[in-house]
């Protein structure tokens, strides 16, 4: 609560944090002899044991779609990079674009069609075989902004503090996410780099992290603050400083504010507590007041001090730089003790 309120800089993650971590399939790619349901549903087999929202995303759409998923065996993870899996024998791989173009080769007319989605403010992902290195198709999703993104980064803005955007994404959604919300940014980064860009903030001033995630946990503990939305992993809640458990990113900018009110209300009562001791202390010694009054005015200072903190129960968040539906209300928050 104390150090909220001194930090000059926060870091969110994008993905469940400033979005709404609800990414939906928009299009289904196949190359070569594959068609669009069989793309889909090897993409889905391969991530069908992940719980990244992207993964979950493709496997509800083959799901909705009445998609017969394959069964997937040997599934691993590369962080930040693909999942693999053995799919009817086949070593099958879901990756970023960059992953895919140091795996396989991708031809001029594949990179046109992942540039021109990632153009349209989508994350593309890439089927491709191991073995064979054969490309199968792309799957483009789209995860828009919570509503309240853009107001909670105005609000901070305001307060003095800079926000940047730190995400795994592609550079071209990243660009237009963060276009949208007026936010600084960096992409293609992998859980160190994070790491790394946090390391890098608390050089020049206190810092604190926002996410939601298992990768976003290394970041949170570095972090001066880790911040973990509420509906986030266990990993991200347990490792961060405070949980903000409707996940709403004004409430960000109300903790901060927060912390800045109850520091304010503190060095207030400690101030007119100590004055008004010492004042009488003087008084008592010199003769001037006798020793009940002094009583008095040491109890009347404990009650005026407990007085000036109750007005905090009058908080009311960060000022508003709009109207938004979630603007201005009282910050809902845990405030965890594990680090």
């Amino acid at each position: 609560m104390e150090t909220i309120g001194r930090v000059r800089a926060i870091a969110f993650d994008k993905t469940g944090t400033l979005t709404e971590g609800k990414p939906r399939i928009t299009e289904v790619v196949p190359f070569g002899m594959f068609k669009q349901q069989q793309v889909l549903a090897l993409a889905a087999a391969v991530e069908s044991g992940s719980n990244h929202p992207l993964a979950k995303a493709i496997v509800a759409h083959a799901k909705s779609l009445d998609v017969a998923i394959p069964q997937a065996t040997d599934a691993s993870a590369i962080a930040g990079k693909a999942v693999r899996a053995t799919v009817n024998g086949s070593a099958l791989a879901v990756g970023s674009p960059v992953h895919a173009s140091q795996t396989v080769t991708l031809t001029a007319e594949q990179r046109r069609e992942i540039d021109k989605l990632e153009d349209g403010g989508k994350t593309v992902v890439v089927l491709f075989e191991e073995g064979s290195k054969n490309v199968m198709g792309l799957l483009a999703l789209r995860d828009e902004p919570r509503r309240d993104a853009r107001e909670g980064v105005a609000q901070l803005n305001a307060m003095g503090v800079r926000s940047v955007m730190l995400t795994g994404d592609n550079r071209r959604t990243a660009q237009a996410i963060a276009g949208k919300l007026g936010i600084e940014w960096e992409a293609e980064l992998l859980p160190q780099d994070k790491l790394r860009l946090v390391n890098d903030m608390k050089r020049d001033a206190k810092v604190a992290m926002v996410g939601d995630g298992i990768n976003d946990a290394p970041a949170l503990a570095t972090a001066d603050v880790g911040i973990a939305m509420g509906g986030g992993t266990d990993v991200a809640l347990e490792t961060a400083d405070a949980a903000l458990l409707k996940s709403r990113v004004t409430d960000v900018a109300h903790l901060v504010a927060l912390s800045r009110a109850t520091m304010a209300n503190i060095h207030q009562n400690v101030v007119f507590a100590i004055g008004l001791k010492g004042l009488f202390l003087v008084t008592t010694v010199l003769g001037i007041t006798g020793l009940w009054i002094a009583v008095l005015a040491d109890t009347g200072a404990t009650a005026l001090v407990t007085l000036n903190a109750l007005r905090l129960l009058r908080f009311k968040g960060a000022p508003e730089t709009s109207h938004g539906d979630d603007a201005g209300r009282p910050t809902t928050l845990s405030m965890p003790s594990a680090r």
